[in-house]
Formats: structure tokens, C-alpha cells, sequence
């Protein structure tokens, strides 16, 4: 059997021999070399384990989360579902208040509008009739510069009188954008005259105007 190493002698001691054979000494270090591979491998796996473990970790949480949300979406549409019927009722109120704006937002002051020619009637004059139409919806942001009725007054009185003074003071009311006269008649002593008049905007009553949210 051969040895695997020579004698060696030490300084001033008995020479040392190792008596281990070659094919030993191999197989040690193949063990120790095997032993290595086999931490190394298993810190490896324990390494692919740890980051394994934390991406089903990191999938689980995300799944939790994500199923967390799918149910409050569900919940939020559930309520905005329940909301619809509400949300029909303000949509109809909104349109009705249009078609109220519409019909109504050319309202007009009556009792205002006579009164408002009888103060530049002189005396002896009284109103008697009036036939009055409703102008356009407000557009402008000045009303006292679009027409707001336009129509006839009629006016009697007992003696003829001078038509030009008495139209020349209805034209010079607030409110009145034109005046003129149409016709003057006679009849039994009775003088009635037509007068064509255009009154502005600040004759609507504002009662149907549609609000302007800030």
C-alpha cells in the first residue's frame, strides 16, 4: 500500500510519518467538497423558498386587497343604482322649471303697467282698455333696453285734447321705451284715442326667472 506522504522529520524530534493512504485523503476532500455543494445548494433553495414565500405573500395581499375593493365598487354602484329614482325625480323637476321658465318667464305686471300710463294721463283722461302682448324671454343683461309688452291703451275723455303733450309724457316714463297714437275717434261727445306703447323688461315680474348659480 502506498503512502501518501514521505516521512517528515521535525527539528530535533522523532521523525512523523503519515501513514494515511492517498485514496483517503481523496475521499475526505471529496466529502468536504460534496458537503460545501450541499449548503450551498440548500441556501439556494432556502433563498428560492424565502422568495417564493414572499411573492404568494405579496399575491395573496394584492388578491385580499383587490377583492376588498371589487366589494366597495359593488357597494358604490349598489348605492348610485338606488340613487337612479332620485336622480329621475331632480332630472324631471329641473326639465319642469324649464318648460315653467318658458311659459312663465315673460310674466308680466299688469296692475304696474296701467298705473304706470295713467300718471302721465292729464286730467280728464282715464284709461278705459289695453290690449297687451308679452315680449321675448330676459336675455339681455339689461332689461330696461328690450322690449317687454308691447301693445294698445286705450284712453277716453270728455273734450278733444291736444294727443302729442299727453304721448310725449307717457314716452318720458320709466319703463316706457315708445309711445305713439294710432287713432283718435269721436262718438256722442266721448273722444277716444289709441295709443301704441312698448314698455321694457323691468315690466316682468322676475317671479320665473331662471337663477343663475354662483
Amino acid at each position: 500500500m502506498a503512502l501518501a506522504h514521505p516521512a517528515v522529520s521535525g527539528l530535533g524530534g522523532m521523525p512523523r510519518v503519515n501513514l494515511m493512504p492517498r485514496a483517503e485523503i481523496d475521499r475526505r476532500e471529496r466529502g468536504i467538497l460534496v458537503r460545501r455543494w450541499l449548503r450551498g445548494v440548500v441556501a439556494a433553495l432556502a433563498v428560492v423558498a424565502l422568495l417564493a414565500g414572499g411573492a404568494f405573500w405579496l399575491q395573496a395581499t394584492a388578491a385580499v386587497r383587490l377583492a376588498l375593493e371589487n366589494a366597495r365598487t359593488n357597494d358604490l354602484l349598489s348605492q348610485v343604482a338606488a340613487l337612479a329614482p332620485v336622480r329621475a325625480k331632480l332630472d324631471l323637476v329641473s326639465e319642469l322649471e324649464g318648460f315653467r321658465t318658458q311659459a312663465m318667464g315673460a310674466d308680466l305686471e299688469w296692475s304696474r303697467l296701467t298705473s304706470l300710463a295713467e300718471t302721465a294721463l292729464p286730467e280728464g283722461v282715464v284709461l278705459t282698455g289695453f290690449t297687451l302682448t308679452a315680449g321675448l324671454l330676459p336675455v339681455g343683461e339689461d332689461p330696461a333696453a328690450e322690449i317687454g309688452a308691447s301693445g294698445d291703451l286705450t284712453l277716453e275723455s270728455d273734450s278733444p285734447l291736444e294727443t302729442g303733450a299727453f304721448i310725449r309724457s307717457i314716452r318720458g316714463l320709466d319703463g316706457v321705451l315708445s309711445a305713439d297714437g294710432r287713432e283718435v275717434k269721436a262718438e256722442t261727445g266721448v273722444y277716444t284715442y289709441l295709443i301704441r306703447i312698448d314698455y321694457d323688461q323691468t315690466a316682468y315680474t322676475g317671479d320665473f326667472a331662471v337663477e343663475v348659480s354662483e
